[in-house]
């Protein structure tokens, strides 16, 4: 269900927009069915994905080997990343920090696999500016966490991006087309000082 929901056209419009400009070695938290691979580009030289669905790395299967990036295993749990400090040129995560349960761990996880200077590249949903947007995503915040494997639609992405000690460089909210509720999003660019 995730598979077909997060694959529309406006979504697959954000990828592309989001994975611009990744280079070098990249480290990617929730992976996913991989729909991000048909958008990165030539001047990425590796890929590794985090994904604990392994209906995710499943249904991805076909999109990693189709891949001309290499792709490497990188581990199922973005809040414990096994790798060495300042290892990755580039992070990438769409639509993942609504689902990770600590996500401030995973974000200093993050922060701390990328090299000075490297850049983070997100695209994600959460907590609306719009007062009644907002009070609709408190109220159905526990249902959608339930039936939409942990997500949340109340995280305020920026403070968290920006809380874990990346700069945001660049920031364009938008809705997704259909209920204001589960399509507030921020994409970005955002770099480890």
């Amino acid at each position: 269900m995730i598979n077909v929901l997060l694959g529309t056209k406006t979504l697959t419009q954000i990828r592309a927009e989001t994975c611009a400009g990744l280079h070098g070695d990249v480290v990617e938290i929730g992976f996913g069915s991989g729909r991000n691979v048909p958008h990165l580009p030539r001047s990425v030289t590796g890929l590794w994905p985090v994904e604990p669905s392994s209906v995710g790395r499943k249904l991805a299967a076909r999109r990693v080997a189709a891949s001309w990036v290499p792709i490497h295993e990188a581990g199922l749990d973005g809040q414990h990343l096994e790798h060495p400090d300042d290892c990755f040129d580039c992070a990438l995560s769409t639509a993942t920090l609504c689902t990770i349960p600590d996500v401030k761990h995973a974000l200093a996880e993050l922060r701390r696999v990328v090299k000075p200077g490297g850049a983070f590249h997100f695209a994600e949903h959460g907590l609306s500016p719009d007062r009644r947007v907002a009070r609709t995503q408190a109220r159905v915040d526990g249902f959608q966490h339930r039936v939409a494997g942990g997500c949340h639609l109340t995280r305020e992405i920026e403070d968290l991006i920006e809380g874990a000690g990346f700069e945001i460089l660049t920031l364009h909210h938008t809705y997704l087309p259909g209920p204001k509720a589960w399509g507030y999003m921020s994409v970005g660019k955002a770099r480890n000082p």
